[in-house]
């Protein structure tokens, strides 16, 4: 509680919305002459998504100022650059920004989309698109709004009540017509865009009039709004003592109906009044060619009194702003959106509105914001990123960012997991996703959005749009496509319109017949030319040097003659981007068998005698990937649930959390089967919460060899919950794998994950598999739900490669040419060194010692190591080496010393899976497996 004893009291949800041509559209005829009213105490507070009611002012009467309270505040050094800038349609452009600022000592990027819209093209307007089909009571993805209305782009928009009959908090008007009218909540900001172009953000009230045909009035206080606490601490609900029109707009057959106002209701059809329903709420939806009164205390004995049926009823209403004491009449709106806090005024950052401390939508989150330019000319719709390639903003960072590319005055809309920004690229006939939402691809559905439209004529051929991948490996065919657009830069059918494509540097990228294919690595420029319009994109075709890892379908396969592996082969390239190229691209090698790879097709043609490993190395511009050929099967079903003899219990960290982990039947796909469910209640706890089914107590179950891999079946309860698994190595460390980030599915799936990078060493124990809710943005995420989980698998190949291998102990002393291996000692032709710390060896001596090969690539450099199921490629002078695929990086590098090359031991030895101790007074180094 804050000054004035209010207490938090109810929820509400942060959202967006968008279109609504018809909203009060059509419907609104019957209430042309009505006009908006004034703002109650109480604050909304959110968390990304959800809104709780809280007092505005902090206990002295101030208002949070926009640095004094945030978690993560803006750094003193900031830095914006643009990143690139594309046409969406005549008066609108999609801009890229890259802001850099510092948090905690380190510097961070963060990437936000800025959609800049000119008011004083004629070819252009903005508006609000609501729910399905332009009516409030539903919901729908930004991107579905935008589809069905046909938007260039759009974000998501104003805050709901999630539980609620999901109508925005803020104000709306929607193709000039007034959908909803302003909460009366303090510090609650809109943007408004007038008929010529006119943008303002300010606060809004509404001041509305219902006038008897006897003459007599009563004070209208808003237009399809839901009921909610007011803040003067008092406890009273928005509707008592008041009167709400409801329009066709509103769908659904409930009106705030709650015990302590039951409504007096009065039908409204083309102006004559023609049902009143004393104390008793109407069961009618509203019909197209009225509205209905709602009325509760005080209004409904003024209704009683003065209305019968039969009789004539006026209305008349206004929207005020509170900054300038402006009058508006909302039918000379093009538009209106709700918002959140002031953000921007004057060109700088300005003290929140709200309390953002009790709003709960601090931290760094994805958001959304809108402004205008000082001369009002350019609106900006702006969203900043959380992804894997963008780490969000606090709200003072997103005040400096937007201070930063030129927004005057500036609010806040729905942020967190509710950022959606979606846009129409060039010649495309819809918009899509402009990046990844926190949820990925998943869009979360809100109650209205923000939209661009295009309003201009059909235009003539002005150019193409080529879309294609911009990075190509060697040997890899792209697929291009060109789509025109016209002179208003919208999507132009073209028909039979022959293109042809060209490339400035066929030996880069070449076309024929069509075929558009990598080369080598470089650059080269695309072209798609056709009546006398032509476009380009520059494609690029990816060395080694770009790449971050290489992999052949599982990496794994059975080494016996005739068989067939699928090895279809992924790139993902140092900044992220996954590329898929035909296996056949790649140059291979084969150890311990012969074979050919044909298109994915990896086959064993032979074995070698005794072979019991084999390696498929596939080399792209020097980075290689392996598939391991074993010749005994390395998969093993872990836990499949169906005759469990160890105990399994369910367990948390938070108070409050209950919950049940069991062995129970299967549903579903799983009918017939048993599997593990973990059931979890959140509800009653706070903070970070986890619900853990946790296997054999405290100790875990083994997993007795080294894993590359591990899938299970899930069954998902689209919570968007984080789902994990919780490992202790070896060495006693705990190591914890994602399962998914979100669970964003109903019913069973495959879930795989990669164990290669998380460095587990084994026999390693599974201790519990279990649902995390995160506290930030904790309510866009489910507080109870049940998840399964069935056929733990692991993939082992060691338990096959590995088998046969030599073990024992080896030992080596500094400056002597001899080696030591179980009490033998052998002569070697190089002594072990010690340079800056680090001990070299020949690596080839450890090999032969505990099995494996070595090979030396003169021409580059290169060194390839195998042993078992690992293959490392080092390279003369590099830190950073391959390991099965996967580029990484040592504090160390191989060199040459004469004539022979010498290796990193503890580095090499220990990612074979060997052990490497250093005894100091006898300057030893043992090895043992």
């Amino acid at each position: 509680m804050l000054s004035g004893g209010i207490d938090v009291i109810s929820k509400i949800d942060i959202q967006d919305g968008r279109d609504g041509s018809n909203m009060l559209g059509k419907h609104g005829k019957q209430l042309q002459d009505v006009k908006h009213s004034k703002a109650k105490k109480w604050a909304i507070v959110t968390l990304a998504g959800v809104i709780w009611i809280a007092p505005v002012m902090s206990a002295g009467g101030q208002m949070w100022s926009g640095t004094s309270w945030q978690s993560v505040a803006a750094a003193a050094s900031t830095n914006t650059s643009k990143l690139s800038e594309e046409i969406l349609t005549s008066g609108a452009k999609l801009m890229k920004y890259r802001y850099t600022t510092t948090r905690s000592g380190s510097k961070v990027n963060v990437l936000a989309d800025v959609v800049q819209v000119d008011l004083q093209n004629p070819y252009v307007k903005l508006d609000v698109m609501t729910g399905k089909g332009g009516n409030l009571n539903s919901k729908q993805s930004t991107g579905g709004m935008a589809k069905e209305n046909g938007a260039v782009a759009a974000v998501n928009g104003d805050y709901f009540n999630v539980s609620g009959e999901l109508a925005p908090i803020g104000g709306q008007v929607s193709d000039g017509v007034l959908v909803s009218t302003p909460s009366e909540l303090k510090g609650m900001y809109a943007l408004t865009v007038t008929k010529d172009g006119k943008p303002m953000i300010d606060e809004y009230s509404f001041d509305g009039t219902i006038k008897a045909q006897d003459g007599s009035t009563f004070a209208l206080r808003g237009i399809n709004k839901e009921d909610y606490t007011v803040e003067t601490g008092s406890g009273t609900y928005s509707h008592a003592n008041s009167m709400y029109i409801y329009t066709p707009a509103w769908t659904s057959t409930k009106r705030p109906n709650d015990p302590s106002t039951t409504p007096t209701e009065v039908l409204v059809q083309n102006g004559v009044i023609t049902q009143i329903s004393d104390k008793k709420a109407l069961n009618m939806t509203v019909p197209e060619d009225g509205y209905i009164l709602r009325a509760h205390g005080t209004a409904a004995t003024w209704v009683m009194s003065h209305l019968s049926v039969g009789q004539t009823l006026g209305a008349d209403y206004k929207l005020v702003a509170k900054t300038t004491g402006q009058s508006v009449d909302p039918s000379n709106l093009e538009m209106m959106i709700g918002g959140h806090t002031i953000l921007v005024n004057g060109g700088q950052s300005t003290p929140f509105s709200r309390d953002i401390v009790a709003s709960g939508i601090g931290g760094v989150r994805a958001r959304t914001a809108v402004g205008y330019s000082q001369d009002g000319r350019y609106v900006y719709i702006i969203a900043a990123e959380k992804n894997s390639n963008s780490s969000g903003l606090s709200l003072t960072e997103l005040q400096s960012f937007m201070t930063s590319i030129g927004v005057w005055k500036g609010m806040n809309l729905d942020g967190g997991g509710s950022t959606t920004m979606v846009t129409r690229p060039l010649g495309e006939q819809s918009a899509s996703l402009t990046f990844n939402t926190e949820y990925g691809t998943e869009q979360r559905q809100v109650v209205n959005t923000l939209g661009v439209f295009s309003t201009a004529p059909e235009g003539k051929l002005k150019g193409f749009a080529v879309s294609g991948s911009q990075t190509l490996l060697a040997g890899q065919e792209g697929k291009y496509t060109a789509k025109g657009y016209d002179t208003y830069y919208n999507p132009i059918a073209t028909g039979d319109i022959p293109l042809t494509w060209k490339s400035s540097n066929n030996n880069i990228v070449s076309v024929s017949n069509g075929t558009v294919k990598g080369v080598k690595p470089g650059t080269a420029t695309l072209t798609a030319t056709s009546s006398g319009a032509s476009s380009s994109i520059k494609v690029t075709v990816l060395g080694g040097s770009e790449l971050a890892s290489l992999t052949a379908g599982s990496g794994l396969g059975s080494l016996k003659a005739g068989t067939t592996v699928s090895i279809p082969v992924t790139a993902t390239t140092k900044s992220g981007q996954s590329v898929t190229v035909p296996a056949d691209s790649l140059a291979w090698e084969f150890v311990g068998f012969k074979g050919k790879v044909a298109g994915d097709q990896l086959t064993v043609s032979s074995v070698n005698a005794g072979a019991q490993v084999g390696y498929a190395i596939g080399r792209y511009d020097g980075f290689s990937t392996v598939v391991v050929l074993s010749a005994a099967d390395s998969e093993t079903i872990w836990e499949n649930f169906e005759s469990v003899n160890y105990p399994i219990n369910f367990t948390t960290n938070a108070a409050g959390v209950t919950g049940s982990a069991a062995v129970v039947a299967g549903t579903g796909d799983k009918a017939g089967s048993k599997v593990l469910q973990l059931s979890y209640d959140m509800t009653g706890g706070t903070g970070k919460m986890y619900a853990y089914a946790q296997l054999n107590g405290s100790t875990g179950r083994e997993v007795s060899a080294s894993a590359t891999s591990m899938s299970m079946d899930v069954m998902g309860d689209k919570s968007l919950n984080w789902l994990r698994a919780e490992f202790t190595d070896a060495k006693g460390k705990t190591v914890y794998a994602d399962l998914a980030k979100a669970i964003d599915w109903n019913g069973w799936k495959k879930v795989n994950v990669d164990l290669n990078g998380l460095n587990i060493a084994y026999p390693a124990k599974l201790k519990r598999v279990y649902v995390v809710n995160v506290e930030e943005g904790q309510d866009e995420r489910a507080m109870t739900g049940t998840v399964a989980f069935d056929n733990i698998a692991f993939t082992m190949p060691s338990k096959s490669s590995e088998a046969g291998l030599p073990t024992g102990t080896a030992s080596l002393v500094l400056g002597k040419k001899s080696m030591t291996v179980n009490g033998t000692t052998k002569a070697i032709d190089a002594a072990p060194v010690i340079k800056n710390g680090t001990t070299y060896v020949p690596i080839k001596h450890v090999l032969d010692a505990f099995g494996g090969q070595a090979g030396w690539d003169s021409k580059n450099q290169r060194i390839t190591v195998i042993r078992g199921s690992k293959l490392i490629d080092l390279v003369v002078g590099q830190k950073e080496f391959v390991l099965n695929g996967k580029r990484q990086s040592a504090s160390v590098a191989p060199y040459v010393s004469g004539g022979r090359t010498l290796v990193p031991l503890r580095l090499v030895s220990e990612q074979l899976g060997l052990t490497v101790k250093w005894e100091q007074n006898t300057k030893t180094v043992t090895i043992s497996s």
